[in-house]
C-alpha cells in the first residue's frame, strides 16, 4: 500500500466531537454579536420584564377589587407613568433651585480649587521641561475609547433612545395583560417531558425577579433616609433632596459609591468646612459598604445565590457589551442565566460556578 493510501487513524468520535465544538463556538459568536448589537431593544425588553414583575401586585391587587385584567393592567403602568413623572418634576425644579445659588458660592468653589490647578500645571510644565524642547514636534495620540466612552455605549440621540424609552410602557401593559399567556405558551415551546422544567424554572425566575425589585427599593428607601437624616444634620444645601439621590445612586453596582458621593460634594463644596465634608464622604462610604455588606445578603442573598467573583465578572462582561445600562442589568441577567443552568443537566457545572 503507498503513502497516499494510507487510511486515516482520526475515529468517527472525535470527528463528531471537532464538528461540535466548532458548532458551540459558532453559536456563541452568534449569540455575543446578537446580544452586542442587539443592546437597545434587549435592554428596552428587559427593563420593561423588571417593571412588569414590579407592578405585577398593584394589577393583582385591583383585581381583587373585581376589576378587568386589562383595566387593572392599564391603572398600574398609569400610577408608575405618574410616579415617574412626579419625580422628574420635583428633580427638575431642585435641580433649576440648585442653579441658580450656584453663582452665590461658585467663587469659593474656584478658590478650594485653585491650588489644585496650579499644582496640575506646575506638573505639567516640569514634565514638559524634562522632555526638552523637540517634545513640542511630537504627535500625542489620545485614546480611542475613555471609560465614558465605554458607560454611553449604545446611547445614541435624545431622539432615538426616547423613541426606544417609549415603548416601554406598551411593553409592560402587554406583558402584565397577557401575563399568564405568554408563561403557558413559552412553556409549550419545549419537549413535553421537558415542560414541568420550564414550568419551575420561569417559577423561579419571576420570584427571583420580583426579590431583586423589592429588595433594592427596600435597600434604597434605607439609605436613602439614613443620608438625609446624616447630610441634614451637616446643614447640606438641600440636604432632602440630595440624600434620596445619594442613597439609590448608592445602588448602582461597582460605580454605586463614587456617584453617591457627587451630589452632597457637589452642593457642599462652597458651603461646608474641611471636617464636614470629610464627614460626608465616611458616612457614604460607610452606608454603601453596611448595605453591600449587610442589607444586600439579607434581602437578595437567598434569590441571587451569585458569588462576589461571578457577579465581578457579569459586571465586567455585561459593562463592556452594553455600558451602564449593562452594570444596571448585569446582576438580574446573571441570577436569571444561573437558575436556567441549575434546571439543565449539561449546564449544572456552570451554575455551581457561578453559585456560592
Amino acid at each position: 500500500m503507498s503513502e497516499r493510501e494510507v487510511p486515516t487513524t482520526e475515529t468517527p468520535g472525535k470527528a463528531a466531537q471537532k464538528h461540535h465544538w466548532s458548532l458551540t463556538l459558532l453559536g456563541i459568536a452568534l449569540i455575543l454579536g446578537f446580544v452586542y448589537y442587539g443592546e437597545l431593544v434587549l435592554a428596552v425588553l428587559f427593563f420593561a420584564i423588571l417593571l412588569s414583575f414590579m407592578l405585577s401586585p398593584v394589577a393583582e391587587a385591583l383585581e381583587l377589587m373585581r376589576l378587568p385584567r386589562a383595566v387593572a393592567s392599564f391603572i398600574a403602568v398609569v400610577l408608575l407613568l405618574g410616579l415617574l413623572y412626579g419625580i422628574t418634576s420635583v428633580s427638575y425644579n431642585r435641580a433649576e433651585i440648585f442653579a441658580d445659588n450656584l453663582p452665590k458660592y461658585s467663587q469659593k468653589i474656584r478658590s478650594l480649587l485653585k491650588p489644585f490647578r496650579q499644582q496640575a500645571e506646575r506638573l505639567e510644565r516640569t514634565s514638559e521641561e524634562m522632555q526638552g524642547p523637540d517634545s513640542k514636534d511630537v504627535i500625542r495620540v489620545r485614546p480611542a475609547t475613555s471609560w465614558t466612552d465605554m458607560l454611553t455605549h449604545g446611547f445614541g440621540s435624545i431622539t432615538d433612545d426616547l423613541l426606544a424609552a417609549s415603548f416601554i410602557p406598551f411593553l409592560v401593559y402587554f406583558l402584565l395583560t397577557w401575563k399568564h399567556h405568554a408563561r403557558s405558551a413559552t412553556v409549550m415551546l419545549f419537549k413535553l417531558e421537558h415542560r414541568h422544567t420550564a414550568f419551575v424554572t420561569l417559577g423561579l425566575i419571576a420570584k427571583m425577579l420580583r426579590s431583586f425589585i423589592v429588595g433594592n427599593l427596600l435597600v434604597g428607601l434605607f439609605v436613602s433616609a439614613l443620608s438625609v437624616a446624616i447630610f441634614g444634620l451637616l446643614h447640606v444645601p438641600f440636604f432632602y433632596f440630595i440624600g434620596i439621590l445619594s442613597g439609590f445612586l448608592s445602588l448602582v453596582p461597582y460605580l454605586g459609591v463614587i456617584l453617591a458621593m457627587l451630589p452632597p460634594l457637589l452642593v457642599g463644596l462652597g458651603q461646608l468646612e474641611s471636617p464636614d465634608l470629610l464627614i460626608v464622604i465616611v458616612s457614604v462610604v460607610g452606608l454603601h459598604l453596611f448595605a453591600l455588606n449587610v442589607l444586600y445578603p439579607k434581602f437578595l442573598g437567598s434569590r441571587l445565590k451569585l458569588n462576589p467573583l461571578a457577579v465581578t465578572i457579569a459586571l465586567l462582561f455585561w459593562g463592556v457589551m452594553w455600558g451602564a445600562v449593562g452594570l444596571v442589568l448585569a446582576v438580574p441577567i446573571t441570577a436569571a442565566m444561573k437558575i436556567v443552568f441549575d434546571h439543565v443537566e449539561t449546564l449544572k457545572p456552570f451554575a455551581a460556578w457561578l453559585g456560592e
